[in-house]
């Protein structure tokens, strides 16, 4: 459970770093399941791309959309249900599991994910609480990939964003001077608001960085969504 100098700690900054919310025979069973859908044991489909939009058959940042469509038992996972936990401590009882992802950066691919705010590729909703659980199943460093956050970006307009690569992540202008990098153990964690701008730098080591991510929003903005088709899968909206 979250102590209200962490709560407030989010509220002023939009992120917040958590030393464990997993153990570590949670974090071996969670690396399984990831490699499974790596390595294509369970079937990606359409779920899976290449976040970089820069990558010539071969992957260099690998993003699978909503795992645990794919794999049903994941929505009622540990990781799922202390991660609900926490998100309903900062942003209320209300908020409820929107989407989740695993975000994958191989080794030696040198490949950031640009600067952004998450709820540039969302549709417009009248309820913006919104936030996401970053969780690391490998240290996460500056030289793999940490998150960078720029605090208290969350309270501030959103900034314009533009599409990289073909296909690829969507990135607005941000500086590591202006952010604060944050380390992570294995089975650590940070969350941060929809609007926070982060990112993070390329994998320059020869392990694996390997994220598992899920996100929250109240439960009446998921069915504002779906009504209108919105589902995280394809329909997207980029607002300038």
């Amino acid at each position: 459970m979250l102590n209200e100098q962490q709560i407030q700690f989010f509220r002023t900054n939009g992120y917040l770093a958590v030393e464990q919310l997993l153990t570590p025979a949670e974090v071996e069973q969670f690396r399984q399941v990831y490699d499974d859908f790596l390595t294509e044991k369970i079937s990606t489909g359409d779920h899976r791309s290449d976040l970089s939009g820069l990558g010539k058959g071969k992957e260099l940042i690998t993003q699978i959309m909503r795992p645990s469509v794919l794999l049903p038992e994941l929505a009622s996972s540990t990781l799922h249900q202390k991660a609900t936990a926490l998100a309903r401590q900062l942003l209320g009882e209300d908020m409820d599991v929107d989407f989740d992802m695993l975000i994958d950066k191989a080794p030696n691919t040198n490949a950031p994910t640009p600067w952004h705010q998450d709820e540039a590729y969302w549709i417009d909703m009248p309820d913006k609480r919104a936030v996401s659980c970053w969780i690391a199943l490998d240290i996460a460093k500056r030289e793999n990939g940490c998150m960078w956050f720029v605090p208290g970006s969350n309270h501030k307009p959103l900034r314009s964003h533009v599409q990289t690569g073909k296909g690829g992540a969507l990135q607005c202008e941000a500086t590591e001077e202006e952010a604060v990098a944050v380390e992570l153990q294995p089975g650590g964690c940070t969350f941060h608001h929809g609007r926070t701008i982060h990112y993070s730098r390329g994998n320059a080591t020869d392990g694996h960085r390997r994220a598992f991510i899920v996100n929250f929003r109240p439960k009446a903005m998921i069915a504002y969504e779906r009504e209108r088709g919105f589902d995280h899968l394809g329909k997207r909206e980029v607002r300038q």
